[in-house]
């Protein structure tokens, strides 16, 4: 059987790209039709669930040693203190690196360090600053692991579905931040904190198998970045003057400094206003997570993405802030978390996307390193802050400070729309056209083979 297509040899043997389904999947799920992000979506799943646990246990567990909402802040900084000094040197080690096998290494290192923190709490001999010791070494790994994965899913499903699949990973956390904080509570109150941290450790394990199930062949590869000087200074520089990153990149700075605290303030909230324990906490976070699942389901249908809907998720997600800190009681909060948790996923996915498909392959780990240290670099200046808010004016004004945030950077964002908008995939000089050519399919031919193109 023969076709007719552009190209510039006389004769192509191709087949269907192995990932390519037979059948069209529902769009919302059309990222799962790549069998390696498949097994990689799996492996999270299973991980993320340890990872919300380990964060409710974390701030249970602080304020069980006597810290106030400041100390609270200040234990949270220290996690993501490293992302902001050491970010942008993590995703110039993503650029340069093959990213499968740094991801086992980061996702090892991270097992380690929760089982260390799981032994000390089971032991009863942990304390504040040994606390603050492992989030700092938490987060020195997360400088090098959050550009890392952000970036290894363009590799594993290419741009036509990268916004889709974004989406899902959304889900997919968010669901595990539905299950595992309520998972936590009751564990909390049966067993305590230390469990928390040791399923956690363990939960690694399953990132990791994934990783070395997957099929090398099937990743969409560059070259690595080679060694020279001014790396780092480079990708500074190409955002800055690159429009459809820089604007994105500040509104995310503003909204991860101020918004994104809900590790701080949200325990706050069910133990000072609501008069909780660590199944109210959980109630509260897994309200939220709930919220940020079926909002990623609606937001994976969309296929591209644009300054706009960045501006209209950011003024959302700020005006559902805002509702949530005025909640009277706590079944009134946990339904605004839900749509908080709706906001947050919308905003994150669209920006995300919006990032990775306007920047070029050779820059994609620093551009989204960047985003890194925006969202959870920021921490380290928000977390106190909002903190202190918290302890000053109360959990409800520290959850306000964060809607305002969002709606200031909504603002910025609008006064920017005139600017094109990101689409599917990266603008690209259209090549000329060549006159057709006979092509013999022939299945017998690996679609990864040198010299046969991939579909587009």
């Amino acid at each position: 059987m023969t076709t007719d297509i552009p190209c510039k040899s006389d004769t192509y043997r191709v087949r269907p790209h192995p990932w390519r389904p037979r059948t069209r999947p529902r769009r919302a799920l059309l990222a799962l039709s790549v069998p390696n992000y498949r097994i990689y979506l799996g492996g999270q799943a299973v991980s993320l669930v340890g990872t919300w646990m380990q964060a409710v246990a974390l701030g249970w567990l602080v304020l069980q040693l006597g810290a106030s909402g400041t100390v609270l802040g200040l234990i949270t900084a220290a996690q993501f203190a490293p992302v902001l000094l050491l970010g942008a040197y993590g995703g110039l080690l993503a650029d340069r690196a093959d990213k499968r096998r740094l991801l086992v290494y980061t996702q090892l290192t991270s097992g380690l360090l929760a089982a260390g923190l799981a032994v000390l709490d089971l032991t009863g001999v942990v304390q504040l600053w040994m606390v603050a010791l492992v989030a700092a070494g938490l987060g020195a790994v997360n400088a090098v692991d959050n550009p890392t994965r952000q970036s290894f899913v363009h590799e594993m499903v290419g741009a036509d579905v990268l916004a889709n699949a974004i989406s899902l990973n959304s889900v997919v956390v968010n669901a595990a931040r539905a299950v595992g904080p309520g998972v936590a509570g009751v564990l909390i109150a049966v067993a305590g904190t230390g469990v928390c941290f040791m399923v956690n450790a363990v939960s690694f394990l399953a990132v990791i198998v994934s990783l070395t199930r997957m099929d090398p062949r099937a990743l969409r590869r560059r070259d690595p970045l080679p060694r020279a000087r001014g790396q780092v200074r480079e990708g500074f520089g190409y955002v800055l003057r690159t429009p459809a990153l820089r604007v994105p990149l500040a509104m995310m700075a503003v909204i991860g400094t101020l918004a994104y605290e809900f590790q701080v303030v949200l325990p706050l909230l069910g133990r000072v206003v609501f008069h909780g324990g660590a199944g109210t906490y959980g109630l509260l976070t897994g309200a939220m997570g709930v919220g940020a699942v079926i909002g990623g389901l609606f937001v994976a249908r969309r296929s591209r993405a644009s300054l706009r809907t960045l501006v209209v998720s950011a003024a959302g997600f700020g005006a559902v802030i805002l509702l949530a800190s005025s909640a009277p009681e706590v079944h009134l909060a946990a339904a605004a978390m839900v749509l908080v948790g709706a906001g947050s996923v919308a905003f994150l996915s669209a920006g995300n996307a919006a990032l990775q498909l306007a920047s070029e392959p050779h820059m994609r780990g620093r551009v989204m390193a960047l985003w890194t240290v925006a969202f959870l670099g920021s921490t380290p200046v928000g977390g106190p802050t909002i903190g202190w808010i918290s302890e000053q004016l109360g959990a409800r004004a520290g959850l306000a400070t964060g809607g305002l945030a969002a709606l200031a950077a909504a603002w910025y964002g609008a006064r920017h729309l005139s600017d094109r908008p990101v689409s599917r995939s990266a603008p690209t000089a259209a090549p000329p056209r060549q006159p057709p050519c006979q092509v013999r399919v022939a299945a017998t031919v690996r679609s990864d083979d040198p010299g046969v193109p991939g579909p587009h």
